[in-house]
């Protein structure tokens, strides 16, 4: 790839941490953007350390428009334009949608789905100026298959899809490319942050395999330099993709059966 350049949402910690140390110590330049500065300035300490590549702390809001668009002109000024945006912001409990307040859905429409957007809105013209690119958004099994009791977690990663595949249709035959990357549970602070939504994973989601940030850090990594509409990991993610489209209904009463109960 031309550019070594990316920017990262969610990059204090989880996935999207991982993912900078990884392309950092491959040699690119990344772009931290995450609200928690201290994170952020320890990340591109650490990542300065390794000597490959270089880290840039850009402290932000990603569901602020008008701080994204600043900080979009502020790289692009400097640095030029990415060759990958990794949108890896995510937040929100699992609730019952009568547990969950209006304002609490709009928070968790904030990420995945608004932060995506707006640094896609903020950087796009760049990549389909240089006719090559990869947007690469991590989303959740929720896209595909929902379960009980996360009505707003479940409605936030549609969306998150719903600009994937738009995207994939408006960026045919201009060399920019839109992956959308979905990963079983992932031992991140995830469950730490949003306290109790683990016990409402559906029993049947235990035969997914974990994955370590890092583990998931290497598959974002491979998508970017070889992108693909629809990634899946582990391997047991890509058998219940498999089952869920031979049988929807089936994977429905399934989760539905093994999910929260009111």
């Amino acid at each position: 790839m031309a550019q070594r350049l990316a920017v990262i949402s969610g990059a204090s910690s989880g996935i999207g941490a991982a993912t900078a140390r990884a392309l950092g110590s491959a040699g690119w330049r990344v772009v931290l953007v995450a609200r928690r500065e201290d994170r952020l300035r320890e990340l591109t300490a650490d990542i300065a350390a390794v000597g490959a590549g270089e880290a840039v702390a850009e402290p932000l809001d990603a569901a602020d428009a008008d701080a994204v668009a600043a900080m979009a002109r502020r790289v692009t000024a400097v640095y030029g334009t990415p060759g990958a945006i990794i949108n890896s912001a995510g937040a929100g409990v699992w609730r019952w949608p009568e547990d969950t307040p209006p304002a609490q859905m709009e928070r968790m429409l904030d990420a995945p789905y608004r932060a995506a957007y707006h640094l896609t809105h903020a950087f796009l013209p760049g990549m389909l100026a240089a006719r090559s690119g990869v947007l690469v958004h991590i989303g959740s099994p929720a896209s595909l298959l929902p379960w009980p009791s996360a009505t707003a977690y479940t409605v936030s990663r549609w969306a998150l899809r719903g600009l994937h595949e738009a995207l994939r249709q408006d960026l045919q035959g201009t060399g920019v490319h839109s992956s959308h990357v979905l990963f079983g549970e992932v031992t991140s602070e995830y469950f730490d942050t949003n306290p109790g939504s683990h016990a409402y994973i559906p029993a049947v989601a235990k035969v997914i395999p974990r994955s370590t940030p890092a583990e998931a850090a290497e598959v974002v990594v491979r998508t970017i330099h070889a992108p693909r509409p629809l990634v899946l990991h582990p391997r047991a993610m890509a058998g219940l993709h498999v089952a869920y489209r031979l049988a929807p209904e089936a994977c429905r009463r399934l989760a539905a059966a093994t999910g929260h109960r009111r």
